[in-house]
């Protein structure tokens, strides 16, 4: 899976200072080595890709002062842990994958998963999984790259789940990127709400507030500063077997999913949202 020759140096040496002394080799080498998922340290010590002063060794062993580490180990694990490298962590992706081919991969996103990392250094985001996916695959290889990454095309509320557009390549994620700002690709919510819709079927205008230090989105029903128009177009319930059908509003609104049912103004609000919120004005 991670076994490349390429990006791996012949070899890495740590020696063992007095207050590093008294560890476990298996404790020493993840704190060394942050990147590199546990089980493979125990793999790559059972393959004796990890040494201690040229030999095999357990992965409890008691650690003297003095003692020098060998490491066999791909560059990009030695590597700062960093929300653009936790992709190296994850060992097996978690991925939902309903389509792929050379050029993209469309994820069926569960809810509860973050799109995007928080600007920490975790593995509990969509991208993460996807760009492990594409490195252990050898779809994507980092080390040959100069500032690409596989990316994600749209994205959805970490509360929702559903289809979201992963780019492999530069030129696909500019011509998903365009297809989305010229509106060439419809997007489709299903939302169930407390009440029912008064009208039952319609379209709703309003302007959403985006408070970043809050993380909070609010829908006004006139223009404030800083605010940007959007519109959902709902059917009637009665129309589909489903409770409600709720139209993706302008490309690039934030989170717009739950703007039509989060003002209890307009409509009943989602259910179960706890995010959102909307006041008359």
């Amino acid at each position: 899976m991670f076994e490349k020759k390429q990006g791996m140096q012949a070899m890495r040496e740590l020696t063992i200072t007095k207050n590093d002394a008294g560890q476990r080799l298996d404790r020493f080498v993840s704190k060394a080595v942050p990147l590199l998922p546990e089980s493979l340290l125990q793999k790559y010590i059972r393959l004796k890709r990890i040494k201690v002063n040229g030999k095999g060794a357990k992965g409890g062993l008691r650690l003297a002062m003095g003692d020098v580490i060998q490491l066999y180990i791909n560059d990009e694990f030695f590597e700062k842990p960093s929300e653009n490298n936790a992709y190296l962590k994850i060992v097996s992706p978690k991925l939902s994958i309903i389509y792929e081919d050379e050029n993209i991969l469309l994820v069926d996103k569960p809810p509860g998963m973050l799109c995007h990392s928080d600007g920490r250094f975790n593995t509990d985001n969509l991208v993460a999984h996807i760009q492990a996916y594409a490195y252990q695959s050898g779809q994507w290889k980092p080390r040959e790259e100069n500032s690409f990454a596989p990316a994600l095309c749209n994205r959805i509320d970490r509360n929702t789940g559903g289809i979201v557009i992963a780019a492999k390549n530069a030129e696909a994620l500019r011509i998903m990127n365009q297809k989305i700002r010229d509106r060439e690709i419809d997007k489709y919510y299903l939302c169930i709400i407390h009440g029912s819709p008064v009208p039952p079927s319609g379209i709703l205008h309003g302007f959403i507030v985006k408070d970043t230090d809050k993380n909070q989105v609010c829908v006004k029903n006139r223009f404030v500063p800083g605010s940007k128009p959007a519109e959902t177009e709902y059917p009637h319930p009665g129309h589909e077997a489903r409770p409600v059908s709720v139209g993706m509003p302008p490309a690039h609104r934030a989170h717009s999913s739950n703007q039509g049912a989060a003002g209890r103004y307009w409509a009943p609000p989602a259910w179960g949202h706890k995010i959102w919120r909307g006041k008359a004005e």
